[in-house]
């Protein structure tokens, strides 16, 4: 019903072309009236102008002559005059400054003052003026032309009979151009406004059949014009954009099949919380962290164990956010360790993703249980260490070089093992703690000027140089006691294992608005490329047994790789046989 009314209204109104034809001719039209009525006004006073110069000329000469010859033979000067110029009956009137008719040859013998004459009054201050009216005197309709000179008026007047009115006649060649360009006008606009008007017509049936879903090609044959082509593109863009939307809507398929087989919960939200998409793991895992049950992916908000996310959402729902925020908490429920991860989007929508990381728990609950097992077996070697020091407390007569080797090797023995539970501390601490290290500023190149004179005894004595290109200042805002470690082991590795006469270079190459990108190089005898991707593992040693001799633990490379992961950044090496090691890695500005 609606859609037939809609279209008997459409079939009602006038078309747009129409329209748009009348809009245009009218105010055409309307300029050409305008021009019209402008060129009619000039040319009926150039006319007039052109009679009125005529007889000003008259009234000159009539004074000249007055002047040469004498005004005692007036009367007859005015009638020789007269007789000369080609116009008849025309009035001489000559009137004093007093306004008095000095002469006129109209026949009265009876004049008023005839300073009230609108041609008089305009002569008296502009020096000439000219007026069609209709005498006082004689009571007939003149065209008349005044000059002042010497503050007489000479007036010259001609009656306003049939060949006045043709002097006076506009040339009416005009006219006749102006009515053939409204004829012009109206055929060209009538063929321009018919073109646009079927280009708009296919448009509209275009988009009507766009409503019903039964666009075609084919069907659309636009003029060839500007128009036209705007049209084609339309209809062209129209189905390209029909076609990414088909792409986008089988990308989007394929997503959604995504999170629906994920093996992680995942659920989105709009901005005032109402669900957009989840998976049915989402609400899975949140059955099983919640104590009642849950029907609904709103409802997941509300379980107590989100409480951290709720609040999240609650601070920053209503915040205009420059950038995506997160947040995550850890959930030990039922058996199983949960992480849960909230992503807000500058458009306050959001999403929660609940992740079973139980078997990843568990693996890193194994890995820190072995490096606590490893520490504790380490601890046998100290029970030695201390049985050598009491054989040399209960033998009063051991000689005094086995006293002092047996000191020797229990000093020797006790740093390194001390090292080595230092290292599995700071590994521990970063796993288990990692919130607990204190940030604070630190420039980096007085960190490694500092690194290099605490190293120097040792370098001097294997003929190891530095090289150091680092801005001043480079702050960082992060844990002065894991950069420290990041760059102390890494000079103590090359120290330990590189060789004689090499040279360290440590290089800040690149800078940005979030990151330091540094690279830390030796030329020593460099790693073979069997053990390069395993050296950041803990207690792998590439030379076990040169390793222990060196007093090495096997996790100092373990500890960089963490320190630089604490402070978010990347490290990587390579190396090449005989030519030295590389790392290089980032660290982010401020954590």
């Amino acid at each position: 019903m609606a859609r037939r009314i809609e279209k008997e209204f459409r079939n009602s109104r006038i078309p747009f072309s129409q329209r748009l034809f009348w809009s245009i001719f009218f105010i055409f039209l309307g300029f050409t009236g305008c021009l019209f009525l402008f060129q009619y006004q000039r040319e009926k006073e150039f006319a007039q102008e052109k009679l009125d110069t005529i007889l000003k000329t008259y009234n000159y000469q009539l004074h000249y002559r007055l002047l040469h010859e004498g005004s005692q033979h007036a009367d007859s000067i005015i009638k020789q005059f007269l007789d000369e110029v080609p116009q008849r009956d025309i009035r001489v009137t000559i009137i004093s400054p007093k306004g008095e008719v000095l002469f006129d040859n109209s026949g009265n013998d009876i004049y008023t003052n005839h300073n009230d004459r609108s041609e008089v009054q305009k002569a008296r201050h502009a020096q000439k003026s000219f007026s069609i009216r209709e005498s006082k005197t004689t009571g007939k309709r003149y065209f008349y032309s005044a000059s002042d000179i010497n503050d007489y008026i000479y007036r010259m007047a001609i009656p306003y009979n049939p060949y006045v009115k043709g002097i006076l006649s506009i040339n009416k060649d005009f006219i006749y151009f102006m009515t053939l360009m409204v004829v012009i006008f109206f055929f060209v606009l009538s063929r321009f406004t018919l073109s646009i008007g079927q280009t708009i017509s296919k448009l509209r049936d275009f988009a009507s059949n766009l409503r019903n879903v039964k666009q075609d090609d084919a069907e659309y044959v636009f003029p060839n014009d500007e128009l036209g082509d705007i049209s084609k593109q339309i209809v062209t863009l129209y189905h390209k954009q029909q076609k990414a939307k088909n792409e986008l809507a089988t990308e989007r398929e394929k997503l959604i099949k995504h999170f629906q087989y994920s093996r992680e919960g995942f659920a989105m939200f709009a901005e005032d919380g109402r669900e957009i998409l989840s998976n049915i793991l989402y609400i899975q895992f949140a059955n099983v962290i919640s104590d009642t049950e849950i029907h609904a992916p709103e409802e997941v908000i509300d379980i107590p164990e989100l409480q951290p996310i709720r609040r999240f959402l609650e601070t920053y729902r209503n915040k205009a956010n420059r950038r995506v925020l997160r947040e995550t908490c850890t959930i030990d429920k039922g058996g199983k360790i949960f992480l849960v991860e909230c992503m807000m989007f500058l458009n306050n929508s959001y999403e929660i993703s609940i992740n079973d990381i139980s078997r990843q728990e568990e693996e890193n609950r194994v890995k820190r249980q072995l490096t606590q097992n490893v520490a504790h077996e380490l601890k046998t070697p100290v029970s030695s260490i201390q049985g050598y020091l009491e054989t040399i407390l209960n033998t009063p007569n051991l000689p005094e070089d086995k006293r002092n080797f047996f000191l020797e090797r229990c000093y020797s023995q006790s740093t390194r093992l001390t090292g080595l539970l230092q290292d599995i501390s700071v590994l521990n601490r970063m796993d288990e703690a990692g919130d607990l290290f204190d940030l604070t500023d630190v420039d980096l190149y007085q960190l490694v000027r500092e690194i290099e004179r605490e190293c120097t005894q040792k370098m001097e004595e294997k003929r190891i140089t530095c090289l150091v290109h680092i801005p001043q200042p480079a702050v960082i805002h992060g844990n002065h006691s894991l950069l420290y470690s990041i760059f102390r082991n890494l000079f103590d590795n090359t120290i330990a294992y590189a060789g004689e006469g090499v040279q360290i270079s440590v290089n800040c190459y690149k800078e940005d608005n979030r990151f330091f990108y540094f690279s830390y190089s030796d030329n020593g005898i460099g790693v073979e490329e069997q053990h390069i991707n395993r050296i950041f593992e803990r207690f792998y040693r590439v030379d076990k047994g040169r390793s222990r001799k060196l007093g090495g633990t096997g996790l100092g490379l373990s500890i960089v790789k963490n320190a630089v992961l604490f402070h978010k950044g990347q490290i990587s090496a390579k190396s090449t046989p005989g030519k030295g090691i590389t790392f290089l890695f980032t660290l982010k500005k401020k954590l």
